[in-house]
């Protein structure tokens, strides 16, 4: 799935209800999350953090400019907080499924939107910048609200989109695409909060002064500017303070680019820095939302330290993680508030989140779905399940240490196969739901009569690429089932065969299910297309099958 984060900061943070009407015009478009709504008065400024799908979130942000130019007077604006327009900067942050060149394009249909329809110069900065003295915000933004009037009208200051002359109601708005920023905090085992402040000079990618080793002063440039030692972290701003609540200092991070510096790494070299002064970290908090795969990588990390799997399900490294981290240390860690994928939907559709029993009792029901494409998904699931168990089993002995990283690839595939499959459960019974849909539509008039045969052709269609798509994956379990069978442990050799005849009755109903779709769809080349993949795709999971039964037949015999 693809998710975008957006977090447009609004130049307004004491008038409640003007607030209000903003979020309230992001939170109207569907398909939108609003994460958190974060007004400060001092600032005078709200930060608004929004995630979904790209065309929804471009949406929303919009929406949201457009309700701020309405409701906000940059001439009567005053607060802390350095700004140039009623939507000050409105960043795009990839998240899951998309890329930063993905962000940048993002921010271009935006600004070029909000530049022409609502008439508010726009800059681009950060990614997206469209020359280099534009990427640092505070480049642009030099001379504030009061200044861009005359700013503008250099030539050198020509916005990307909209007019070179100041929206003097809405000001000027700043559009671009950064790194996720995360805000984490690392806890010790002291109340010094010198030390803490020391760890963050070695750390910080800014660094510490250099000191001259026998005076001890600054050692300054010609123009007598002190000289820099960086830190050990890139991409990496810390501190360190004392948290009275908790009684212990603690070093507080902005983690500005996690694919520079992820979070696990910046754990270990604070506890790598506290062991040099004598203190220990007893855990951490996040601060904020996280993206999934930050958590994930973490857990992988320290499995590997631990020389376990990392094919395990997703819940159980989300666990190994949490506890490595100690991100529960201050309060419970729960990863359906604090990770951004599980904010927004459910890994799972209904029918996967049913228990065994109640799956079984709606699919004897007289409803027609969930059916037989549901089924072939929910036993091509177990066949990838098993294969991930059998590499699972191939570890803790030293004789199978050669295979850790066979095993852990295994596993890893075998836990992505299955998760796939179990989507295709939900996926399959709302394809035929859509097929039903479009057969209730009216048919009263011609353009009626086209318009429905159209839609249940382009939902016939669909119904027919879900089985396909659970073909295709029944097909790629038998070559793990294959290796698994071939050197994991053999004391499961048994599991593998039945691995690869749940694999084989997934890849068979899930064919049955495209054949019966394509007797319903008039484009003979996509049907002929379709009959010959699926044909192909059998053989081979009946040769596989073949292999495998041999395999398991000659381990059984010892």
């Amino acid at each position: 799935m693809k998710i975008v984060e957006c977090v447009p900061n609004f130049s307004e943070g004491r008038d409640t209800a003007k607030i209000r009407a903003i979020t309230d015009a992001i939170s109207a478009v569907a398909g939108v999350s609003l994460l958190d709504v974060d007004p400060g008065a001092d600032t005078n400024r709200t930060v608004v953090t929004l995630v979904g799908t790209p065309e929804a979130v471009m949406e929303g942000a919009f929406q949201g400019i457009r309700k701020a130019a309405e409701v906000l007077d940059m001439r009567t604006h005053h607060g802390a907080h350095p700004r140039m327009g009623a939507t000050d900067v409105c960043p795009f942050v990839p998240v899951s499924g998309i890329t930063m060149d993905d962000c940048v394009e993002y921010a271009r249909l935006l600004g070029k939107r909000v530049g022409e329809e609502l008439g508010i110069p726009v800059f681009l900065y950060e990614y997206a910048a469209s020359q280099p003295d534009r990427r640092n915000l505070a480049g642009i933004r030099a001379g504030e609200y009061e200044g861009m009037g005359e700013k503008l009208q250099d030539p050198h200051w020509k916005p990307d989109f909209g007019p070179a002359a100041l929206n003097e109601k809405a000001g000027v708005t700043a559009i671009g695409a950064r790194q996720f920023l995360v805000a984490y905090n690392v806890n010790l085992n002291t109340k010094d909060k010198k030390i803490a402040s020391d760890i963050a000079l070695d750390i910080r990618e800014a660094g510490r002064n250099r000191r001259d080793p026998k005076t001890h002063k600054f050692i300054r440039d010609a123009q007598g500017v002190p000289l820099k030692k960086p830190g050990t972290l890139k991409a990496v701003k810390a501190v360190g303070w004392y948290i009275d609540e908790y009684g212990v200092a603690q070093l507080s991070m902005n983690l500005t680019d996690i694919t520079q510096t992820p979070v696990h790494i910046a754990f270990e070299e604070v506890r790598s820095q506290a062991r040099k002064r004598g203190v220990r970290v007893t855990g951490s908090e996040l601060v904020g939302l996280i993206p999934l795969k930050a958590m994930l990588d973490a857990g992988r990390y320290y499995l590997q330290k631990q020389h376990r799997s990392t094919g395990i399900p997703e819940k159980d490294i989300l666990y190994i993680a949490v506890k490595s981290m100690g991100l529960d240390e201050l309060g419970p860690f729960d990863p359906s508030e604090k990770i951004i994928e599980y904010r927004i939907s459910p890994t799972f559709g209904p029918l996967v989140r049913l228990s065994i029993d109640a799956f079984a009792d709606e699919l004897s029901s007289e409803s027609p779905a969930p059916g037989g494409g549901s089924v072939a998904a929910v036993a091509g699931s177990l066949g990838a399940g098993l294969a991930a168990m059998v590499a699972n089993l191939t570890f803790g002995k030293r004789k199978w240490e050669p295979l850790y990283e066979r095993m852990c690839r295994l596993a890893d595939e075998g836990q992505q196969l299955k998760t796939k499959l179990l989507k295709l459960v939900d996926e399959d019974t709302e394809a035929f739901n859509d097929v039903m849909a479009a057969f209730r539509l009216p048919k009263t008039s011609e353009e009626q009569v086209r318009a429905r045969e159209a839609a249940i052709q382009q939902a016939t269609q669909k119904a027919t690429s879900v089985p396909f798509t659970v073909l295709e994956a029944c097909r790629e379990i038998f070559k793990l089932a294959l290796e698994a069978a071939e050197y994991g442990n053999p004391n499961s050799i048994s599991d593998t065969g039945v691995a690869g005849e749940m694999a084989a009755a997934g890849a068979h109903g899930a064919a049955l299910n495209v054949l019966i779709n394509l007797g319903g769809l008039t484009d003979e080349d996509y049907c002929r297309k379709m009959r010959r993949e699926t044909a192909e795709l059998l053989n081979q999971v009946d040769a596989d099958l073949q292999k495998l039964r041999e395999l398991v037949s000659a381990g059984l015999k010892g």
